[in-house]
């Protein structure tokens, strides 16, 4: 550990060769000098005129603009007191990438009515389509189409579910990056090194939920909900870009896209202990996260919030290991399989109904699978933030299974499946598919006849009015479930 933790040390001794060493010092960018006091290098202006003003040093070549915005950033930073990231910079930052445009020059821009119309009539064709390839009845009461800003503002909700619990853990180790004996005299510091960490996840999250904004085709891309429960979303800009070089009518894309949108959709809509199965298994995860201290220490020390790329760039070489421990094994094998099973439910499902009557069916799939597969810059940026890849390692294996056991037990037998979460392929089974497929299916009749048998026991012998001959565990927590979605 350095003797200046987070890079907060006293100036250094005046040079001996008085002014023209302090010109050196400045111009070099080396030093703590009265300029530049708290450590937060390479501000605009640092080294020019007015250097011996801290304020003339930081800030003395920006326009007045500039200069206010600087401010409120920095003051955005400091004062920040609410949970571990500050979701309103995220918020900010997420925005301001998105109005830049994408790397190939394309601008956001709002969805007009055509362009609406289009995306409506697509998902619902889509959902027709789907009637015929799976037993699960439609889940989007609506369809939109959204703008990449849309888009940033409705998966925002959630992208704070998924990474708070990370986030947690770094704004606790970066009270732990202190000496003991400095905590205790060290209380307004730890507070401001928190804030500063709300600001760095923010700054990041914002950075890659922005980029990914000019990736997506939909709300639930990445495997996970992103959007609001019911309501189908695309966004015709990204869909238009995604589609440019393949060769293959623009509304035939729209039109698989839709189908990927709307299979999600009554897949999280009618298995209602789905949504909370995956974010709890990236908890899980998450809490089986170790941070390292030392990196932290020098990410934090070399902090310059004119700067947010330097800090990208260190973030980037990622501060976060898994433990290796049979627990986080077990956590990360839950959530692959899981995200694999409904990647690969979704891909099996939609070609069972595009195939007959799309003729890009199979290009568009393996596209597709491919693009799922290697992610973009946006996902890679997310699994350094959060130590976690979201992406279906098993996606091929687990269609693969979808397709036979579709063969072997029908369509319904298929998605009954989805009805309990014990009944669902392990990763084993991924392993060997037609073991799975041919084996017995687990019955639930007879436990539920059981525990009925056993709550009218319960009732008749206690003469409570708490059971009356129904049975209240299975179905009632189940049709709670559905009110709740």
């Amino acid at each position: 550990m350095s003797d200046t933790p987070f890079g907060f040390g006293l100036p250094p001794e005046e040079p001996e060769n008085g002014d023209e060493g302090k010109k050196k010092d400045q111009e070099s960018g080396g030093g703590q000098g009265p300029a530049n006091p708290f450590g937060f290098g390479g501000f605009p202006g640092a080294g020019g005129p007015g250097a011996d003003n801290p304020l003339a040093a930081m800030f003395g070549s920006m326009n007045p603009n500039d200069l206010g915005a600087a401010f409120q950033q920095l003051g955005q930073m400091l004062s920040y007191e609410g949970g571990p990231v500050n979701w309103d910079m995220a918020k900010q930052i997420a925005r301001q990438t998105v109005s830049q445009g994408t790397s190939d020059g394309i601008k956001d821009a709002s969805v007009g009515p055509a362009e609406r119309t289009a995306i409506e009539e697509a998902v619902r064709l889509a959902d027709l389509w789907l009637d015929d390839a799976t037993s699960l009845p439609s889940g989007a009461g609506s369809a939109v189409a959204w703008s990449r800003a849309e888009w940033v503002e409705a998966t925002l909700p959630v992208w704070k579910e998924l990474v708070d619990p990370v986030a947690e853990r770094v704004g606790a180790a970066m009270g732990e990056v202190l000496p003991e004996e400095m905590q205790a005299m060290a209380g307004p510091l730890i507070g401001m090194m928190r804030s500063m960490g709300g600001a760095m996840f923010g700054t990041q999250i914002g950075q890659a939920v922005g980029v990914l904004a000019g990736e997506v085709v939909g709300s639930s891309d990445i495997g996970l909900p992103l959007g609001p429960a019911g309501k189908a979303a695309l966004l015709p800009l990204n869909i238009k870009s995604f589609g440019k070089d393949l060769g293959v009518p623009q509304e035939e894309v729209r039109l698989y896209l839709a189908l990927r949108e709307a299979a999600h959709q009554r897949l999280f809509a009618h298995v209602p202990w789905l949504r909370s199965h995956l974010f709890g298994a990236v908890e899980g995860y998450a809490r089986g996260i170790k941070v390292d201290t030392a990196k932290l220490e020098d990410v934090v020390g070399q902090f310059d919030p004119q700067n947010p790329e330097e800090l990208q760039n260190a973030l980037q070489q990622g501060m976060f290991q898994p433990e290796d421990t049979p627990e986080q094994k077990a956590a990360l094998a839950r959530l692959e399989t899981a995200l694999a099973l409904v990647e690969g439910w979704v891909d099996a499902v939609v070609h069972a109904a595009a195939k007959p009557r799309l003729t890009s069916a199979d290009a568009l799939r393996e596209t597709l699978r491919r693009r799922r597969a290697s992610g973009g810059p946006a996902e890679q940026t997310f699994a350094t933030l959060i130590g976690l890849e979201l992406r279906p390692r098993r996606l091929r294996d687990a269609s693969r299974l979808w397709a036979s056991l579709t063969d072997a037990r029908g369509v319904d037998g298929r998605d009954g499946l989805w009805a309990h979460p014990d009944m669902l392929p392990t990763a084993s089974d991924l392993d060997d598919p037609d073991g799975f497929v041919h084996r017995e299916q687990l019955d639930f009749s007879e436990l539920d006849k059981m525990l009925g048998e056993a709550a009218d026991g319960s009732a008749s012998g206690s003469g409570s009015g708490s059971g009356s001959g129904e049975k209240p565990n299975l179905k009632k927590d189940d049709d709670k479930g559905d009110d709740a979605e």
